[in-house]
């Protein structure tokens, strides 16, 4: 395990600040890199954080308009003619509302635009269950020629959207709006397909994506005082899985926990229950929105109403580990 944390994380007051931050910072940093990065984007550009971009750069800035079906369609243009598009909205109308033009015009002709679905999950908040996009991870995931990257803090963020700016496919950024926890650091290690073990255990292996992450970090903690050591493994590429690390994490475990601030069925959660299910049966609990939609309050209050946080993921993980006997080779 060679995983810098960010020691503030476990004390009353760690570093907080939106996913959306990172990626805002990283597009202008990937753009000063690169002259063929242009950004797109439907009447939210500071919402999104693409301002930065747009401000540094005007003459490669398209403001689509509330037009969201256009978004892939002019980005996958500007790809074909030797562009690499980051096209940006809300994960709730992209790719909530323009799925198809995405599968159609950007993974069907293997362009590779960057699709940023911007206040993704439960930290919407006030603005409620329409606005709360919990099924893009599964909408996403299904597309073939689709990368899907879940950045779980800010700091990580920007790193995958430097990363996937070089990436040769298309790919999806699911990026939050309300400040959560800092776990990672400037050294923490970011590649896209790779997952990491951010602590070690032999009694369940949590495996956590995006936001979720440092929560299932101070769940880990809970559990040790418990006596339930908990390895945690941080999964930000959804697809592709890195499915070695996780195997060998669960292999030496027996039982895993898969935790997303979106919907366990066909989300993070069912890609870990097909893993699991094609290499080895052990028992696994799914921790998301369990077939539901969200409601308007403060964005952490809606997080922990849907039973997100990491008091609730140590709870539940405790009786899974008190009910469930571990896997073991030959089971």
């Amino acid at each position: 395990m060679n995983y810098p944390l960010n020691d503030k994380l476990f004390t009353d007051t760690p570093d907080i600040e939106p996913t959306r931050a990172g990626f805002g910072r990283g597009l202008k940093s990937a753009g000063e890199a690169n002259p063929n990065i242009v950004g797109l984007c439907a009447d939210l550009v500071e919402s999104v954080q693409m301002h930065l971009f747009a401000e540094a750069f005007p003459d490669r800035y398209i403001e689509v308009g509330i037009a969201e079906q256009n978004l892939p369609i002019i980005a996958s243009g500007l790809a074909l003619a030797g562009k690499i598009p980051f096209a940006a909205s809300y994960a709730a109308f992209s790719p909530g509302r323009n799925w198809e033009q995405i599968k159609t015009t950007t993974a069907l002709n293997e362009q590779p635009v960057k699709m940023v679905g911007a206040h993704s999950g439960s930290t919407v908040g006030p603005d409620g269950a329409t606005h709360q996009m919990f099924e893009d991870i599964a909408l996403m995931r299904v597309m073939p020629n689709m990368v899907v990257v879940c950045p779980g803090d800010s700091v990580e963020a920007e790193k995958a959207t430097k990363a996937i700016a070089e990436y040769p496919s298309a790919c999806y950024l699911r990026i939050a709006r309300e400040k959560t926890p800092i776990f990672s650091t400037p050294d923490s290690p970011f590649e896209v397909g790779k997952a990491y073990v951010l602590r070690e255990g032999t009694d369940v292996t949590i495996l956590a994506t995006g936001i979720e992450t440092p929560y299932a970090l101070k769940a880990a903690q809970t559990l040790a005082e418990q006596g339930v050591k908990a390895e945690v493994v941080h999964v930000p590429t959804v697809k592709p899985l890195d499915e070695a690390t996780i195997i060998a994490s669960v292999k030496k475990t027996g039982r895993a926990v898969s935790c997303e601030d979106a919907q366990a069925a066909g989300g993070f959660g069912g890609g870990i229950a097909e893993l699991l299910c094609d290499k080895m049966p052990a028992p696994l609990l799914r921790i998301g929105v369990m077939d539901r939609y969200g409601e308007s309050g403060a964005p952490l209050e809606v997080h922990q109403k849907l039973g997100l946080a990491d008091d609730t993921i140590a709870q539940r993980t405790k009786a899974f580990v008190d009910s469930r006997p571990q896997y073991k080779a030959g089971f």
